[in-house]
């Protein structure tokens, strides 16, 4: 077992809640760097649609763990717990001090969870192998395959379920040791961290929806479209399924193939991130190592400028 030997903060919650000036006022207080753990983040080129740091924040404090991979390389999250830690060593190793900010949850648990044994490496041509299987032979000859390899995982999915079929297999053939097996191993697992998450959320969601609606109106006049449609034109969407599903893009195709008007497109964009949001909170607030904090009462505003001005002594630093 690793033993609990770094200590961090995280600023974790919805898309738009404050979470980045949280961590920039932390990591300016603490003298940190930040470690972003944003799924879309990590990708090269998809800048105004994922709410990158600015170039004037990323020069107040130094950012981590975003524009590390090109749109169309496979990257997962036990990718990013193994990354991200070695980013926290190094900033440890420098004397400086990590703070991790993002709305990833699932890239949040694996680091938190000190990574998981899942396979690292990119397994997408097994994976669109076992999908073919699929669309010729149906599910019921893989749904078998996996109750001979891996009881357990196959007592645990339904076997009209293609997904977790194959991605069960998938792991199966991929590195040897059965998905059910990894769970229990990955469940044992001690996190290398000594954790402060600390999680914003906002009572009144009205608040948290006029906050995203103003978030898409600058994105929009920052240059979302124009990001948009040069992306487009290199045949990003297409050739990358995460990249085509990216909140923030997908919901402009209609208008720049002309389909839709800009209108339609921008309230759709708005629809779609706060649905995201909604998910985003039922993550967070489901996890016991998260520690809430309101930032839409004047209470937990004055606990917000408490957390800053006095974070050594809070986290016993």
């Amino acid at each position: 077992r690793k033993r609990m030997t770094m200590k961090i903060i995280s600023a974790a919650g919805p898309t738009a809640s404050g979470k980045s000036a949280l961590a920039i006022m932390l990591a300016e207080s603490l003298g940190g760097e930040i470690i972003s753990f944003d799924s879309m983040q990590i990708y090269r080129g998809m800048d105004i649609g994922t709410a990158k740091a600015t170039p004037e924040e990323r020069a107040r404090v130094p950012h981590h763990m975003i524009d590390v991979c090109e749109i169309g390389e496979s990257y997962s999250a036990a990718d990013y717990a193994r990354d991200a830690t070695l980013c926290a060593e190094d900033i440890i190793k420098r004397g400086r001090f990590p703070l991790f900010c993002g709305g990833t949850g699932l890239y949040l648990d694996a680091l938190l969870r000190g990574g998981n044994s899942a396979p690292v490496g990119d397994t997408s041509a097994l994976r669109a192998e076992l999908t073919q299987r699929v669309e010729r032979e149906g599910v019921l000859p893989l749904y078998n395959e996996l109750k001979a390899v891996d009881p357990e995982s196959a007592e645990a999915t339904h076997k009209n379920n293609a997904k977790r079929v194959i991605r069960a297999l998938e792991i199966y053939y991929s590195c040897g040791v059965p998905k059910s097996l990894l769970d229990k191993q990955s469940k044992e697992l001690v996190s290398p961290y000594d954790a402060s998450v600390i999680g914003l959320r906002y009572e009144n969601r009205d608040v948290l929806y006029g906050r995203i609606e103003r978030r898409v109106d600058e994105m929009i006049a920052e240059g979302l479209l124009e990001e948009t449609r040069a992306l487009m034109a290199e045949g990003v969407f297409e050739k990358n399924g995460t990249a085509a599903q990216a909140i923030g893009y997908k919901e402009l195709f209609g208008y720049l193939r002309g389909t839709e008007s800009l209108e339609n497109a921008i309230a759709e964009l708005k629809t779609a991130t706060r649905r995201y949001a909604k998910r985003q909170i039922t993550w967070f607030s489901a996890k016991d190592y998260v520690m809430p904090l309101d930032a839409d009462s004047e209470c937990g505003i004055k606990r917000f400028e408490e957390i800053v001005n006095n974070a050594e002594k809070l986290f016993s630093l």
